[in-house]
């Protein structure tokens, strides 16, 4: 099965958000998902970030960015990556950490399977799960 993913665009860019993880998205969903992006690369250093939708209702975050990300992920794995990688390895991060918290256990557990399910396709398929498992 194909997974397609949508950049967001004008009020879709808070209401989809919003519709998963409710008030949780700006207050501790989005800085959680720049932090890890802070804590899995020097390179990172703040900008403006694409939203995006999956078409298996998965939603996801990408830098706006040409750049290459140098990340080095708890695991032990070094390695560069593009800013479209980088978004799905820092996301798929950030799902998993939060699934351990009490009030977003359920909703960020669903988001990390979806996520990972479209990252199982990505031409950088390797290098995200290298940095994640």
């Amino acid at each position: 099965m194909t997974i397609t993913s949508r950049i967001l665009e004008g009020n879709e860019r808070i209401n989809f958000p919003a519709r998963i993880f409710g008030i949780h998205f700006p207050f501790r969903i989005e800085p959680f998902i720049f932090n890890m992006a802070r804590n899995l690369s020097r390179d990172y250093s703040g900008g403006t970030w694409q939203m995006h939708k999956l078409s298996n209702n998965g939603f996801l975050m990408i830098p706006e960015s040409d750049q290459q990300y140098h990340v080095v992920s708890q695991n032990g794995y070094q390695g560069y990556m593009t800013a479209d990688a980088f978004g799905v390895t820092t996301c798929l991060y950030a799902y998993s950490h939060l699934s351990f918290s009490e009030e977003l256990a359920d909703v960020c557990g669903e988001q990390f399977h979806m996520l990972r399910a479209f990252a199982l396709l990505h031409s950088k398929v390797r290098d995200i799960f290298a940095a994640i498992d």
